[in-house]
């Protein structure tokens, strides 16, 4: 149940509201100035359109639009005015915010950063997106993992942006430590719809975990967003689903505790558990190993796809983007309370 969209919410509950924003078009440091303060705006309008709402998420590209500009002129630091201003809106209106930014870095190519702050200004997630939508995204590699924050009423939250969600590792990972509600904020445009709509409940049946998921909605001149906002129960069943119209806020309620329960008391496809307690009916605890390939080649830095050398994508040049020379390397980051990001 969605408590019609949260507008009957119970005391152990948390309403959801998901913005379809316009796709914008951003180019000069003004016009990021301009779309700031309409987020600003929309902060506010979430608060009005429901005052039980706990929190507000806006998609990926909200603040930047989908034109992969990285003009260190419009790029955002974490100390800078536009997570201000955001900060000072989910003070202002009471209410957590999740936002999105493209997050300038001295030492290679912008971050694609997502933050959740809360109602008292405070950034409480800030995760750099692991997967950008290659070949087509120029951003650097997120080098945080996946962290989680507590949040309203017993949430436990975790954030992904867009691509991260075809990979199932995101959605376990993000459960594996403690998430009870993923967020998944986008830009995607019409092709992915179908994709979108299955990851999205798989990600939550898998891991008996809510998740709450937005794009942006309608034409920037180019591109065409698609909307969608999609809040699943923990059980795989959609509570809300949204549509392609721009600005439209999508709600439900969640109950963090109920999926808890879940997470306890489920035998038939408690799968998050069953992943390291595989047959337990016939040997105590379950095995306990991991055998899996890939999961080893990936930890020994060895991964490699029976296909590797005949794939014919790896690098961005089919969309204009020189070929890459640097290697990765993790940029420690500070946030605005003196932590490192990754504490």
């Amino acid at each position: 149940m969605s408590g019609l969209g949260g507008l009957n919410k119970a005391p152990d509950g948390m309403v959801i509201g998901l913005v379809q924003i316009q796709n914008p078009v951003v180019v000069t440091p003004e016009d990021l100035a301009r779309q700031t303060d309409r987020i600003c705006g929309l902060v506010a309008k979430a608060r009005r359109n429901l005052a039980t709402m706990d929190l507000v998420v806006f998609p990926e590209y909200a603040l930047h639009g989908l034109s992969m500009d990285t003009n260190p002129a419009i790029m955002c630091r974490l100390d800078g005015p536009e997570v201000e201003k955001f900060r000072g809106a989910c003070i202002v209106n009471d209410i957590w915010g999740c936002f999105s930014i493209m997050e300038l870095n001295p030492h290679g190519n912008p971050f694609n950063s997502g933050l959740i702050i809360d109602n008292k200004g405070e950034i409480r997630l800030y995760y750099r997106k692991m997967h950008p939508w290659v070949p087509v995204e120029p951003w650097e590699p997120g080098d945080l993992g996946i962290p989680v924050c507590d949040g309203p009423n017993g949430a436990k939250l975790a954030l992904i942006i867009c691509h991260d969600g075809m990979f199932p590792e995101m959605a376990r990972e993000s459960a594996y430590k403690g998430a009870n509600v993923m967020l998944r904020t986008a830009g995607y445009t019409a092709p992915i719809r179908q994709s979108w709509h299955f990851t999205n409940q798989s990600n939550a049946f898998c891991n008996l975990m809510y998740t709450a998921s937005v794009c942006l909605a309608g034409s920037d001149g180019s591109f065409n967003s698609m909307g969608e906002g999609m809040i699943v129960n923990y059980d795989g069943t959609p509570l809300a689903t949204g549509n392609g119209i721009p600005d439209e806020i999508i709600t439900a309620e969640v109950r963090p505790r109920q999926c808890d329960e879940a997470r306890v008391h489920w035998g038939v496809e408690n799968n998050i558990y069953q992943l390291g307690h595989r047959g337990y009916v016939a040997v105590k605890g379950g095995a306990r190993d991991c055998p899996y390939t890939y999961m080893h080649d990936l930890a020994a830095g060895k991964y490699a796809v029976p296909w590797e050398m005949d794939v014919k994508v790896t690098d961005g040049t089919s969309c204009g983007f020189p070929a890459p020379t640097r290697t990765f390397k993790p940029v420690p980051t500070t946030l605005p309370s003196g932590k490192l990001a990754a504490e």
